[in-house]
């Protein structure tokens, strides 16, 4: 008996505490993080009739739409209703997308909610989220073949999901940054480094891609080690932001710079660009223009930045005419950001959200209000000063301790009921 004692004894310290406080706030933290993604989406009604909405929860049905069939997207409210035991992705959210359900992607399948729908929502994009597949390795979260601990990050350019260790760029902390745009969209996007150099937040590390630096400003020299092995050094230019020395963009020149010619091959991902004469050329006002006039360089690597950092960008007329012709305009709209989105659900849901209590006590008359309030404090006081002892003397709070103190309540509430008397005028 002695053994077995001590070894259910050495296996209750093995096994992690959890206590009511860190069930109660783990529990909080999970209804809000759930609000947050789908607070801003109806629950009950298909969001068809709203037609692209500018962000909402998203689900692919790969029961329904497998992969080999055509990618179809589903909102929150159908996957309720017309996909219930369904094997469903979550998509997280996406921007100005129609919902498909029941359209002519779903062969055997009518929206119960909205059945009267367009056979084809040409606006909607797709990728190979809709299939369960992320990343440029195009696997599946969770992995099941993947050992490697690694958080998966959104672009907010295509909306895919990418693995930390495959954006050419080591993420920063959590917290650090408020979005990401991956590597591909770097490249389309390319007037997206001259904001980069200022605004833009990464962490230098000495084995990242060769490239080391003088992060306590003991002179300006960084070396790039080519793949042949070979040493060129080349000095920082102006403008380096004042982030830290473990958060700096990296700025640098080389001595063979060219202008940008929007070529994607290698060479031109290293290349520095440094054109003096767009200072000239530059309508007045140009944020975009100005930054170009300075040196900055372009790499095969995703980006992060920091909160609002999309009102830093150009709104002149020909830089709202590019981000149409790249189709980003929503880069200049605060209310497309994943924060705003969840901001608002987390507002409605603090909205909607009501107190048990307050709403047991409107039901009530004055009497009954005011013995309730009375046996809430005493039952808070008591369960406080219970819970105090199992602090005070470091001891685990079990199952069978909280079931004996609301016996124990019970009993001296029937007790002081008994006990009272009544008298009749």
């Amino acid at each position: 008996m002695a053994g077995a004692e001590g070894a259910a004894g050495r296996q209750s310290e093995l096994e992690p505490v959890v206590s009511l406080v860190d069930v109660l706030e783990e529990d909080e933290e999970l209804e809000n993080e759930a609000c947050a993604v789908l607070g801003g989406s109806d629950s009950e009604k298909c969001s068809y009739s709203q037609g692209s909405v500018k962000r909402q929860a998203l689900y692919a049905c790969s029961t329904c739409t497998p992969e080999g069939e055509e990618p179809a997207g589903i909102c929150l409210a159908c996957s309720y209703e017309c996909h219930g035991s369904h094997k469903l992705f979550e998509l997280y959210t996406k921007r100005n997308f129609r919902c498909d359900c029941g359209n002519s992607k779903f062969k055997n399948l009518e929206c119960k909610l909205l059945p009267d729908k367009a056979k084809v929502n040409s606006g909607n994009k797709y990728n190979d989220n809709f299939f369960g597949l992320y990343c440029i390795c195009k696997r599946p979260y969770p992995d099941p073949e993947d050992e490697i601990p690694d958080e998966m990050i959104q672009c907010v350019v295509c909306e895919d999901w990418f693995h930390g260790r495959h954006l050419g760029a080591i993420p920063p902390e959590s917290g650090d940054f408020q979005e990401m745009v991956c590597q591909a969209c770097m490249k389309r996007c390319s007037f997206l480094w001259a904001y980069a150099a200022q605004l833009a937040v990464t962490k230098i590390s000495t084995e990242d891609d060769g490239l080391v630096r003088n992060i306590d400003g003991i002179g300006d020299q960084e070396v790039i080690k080519p793949e042949n092995g070979e040493h060129q050094d080349s000095t920082l230019k102006e403008d380096v932001p004042e982030q830290g020395k473990d958060d700096v963009w990296e700025v640098k020149v080389e001595q063979n710079s060219e202008p940008c010619a929007g070529s994607s091959s290698e060479s031109d991902l290293q290349t520095v660009f440094k054109n003096e004469s767009l200072n000239a050329e530059s309508k007045s006002g140009c944020k975009l223009q100005e930054l170009k006039a300075k040196q900055f360089i372009k790499k095969d690597t995703a980006t992060y930045w920091p909160l609002n950092w999309r009102s830093k960008l150009c709104t002149c007329q020909d830089c709202m005419k590019m981000y149409g012709d790249l189709d980003v305009l929503f880069l200049t709209d605060e209310y497309d950001t994943v924060l705003a989105y969840e901001n608002k659900g987390k507002i409605a849901q603090a909205t909607d959200r009501s107190d048990p209590l307050m709403d047991t006590l409107s039901s009530m008359n004055r009497v009954q209000q005011v013995e309730l309030i009375c046996e809430y404090n005493d039952l808070k006081t008591e369960l406080k000063d219970y819970l105090k002892r199992f602090a005070d003397e470091g001891t685990v709070v079990k199952r069978e301790d909280i079931q004996q103190f609301f016996e124990e309540f019970q009993s001296k509430k029937r007790r002081r009921v008994d006990g009272m008397q009544y008298y009749c005028s």
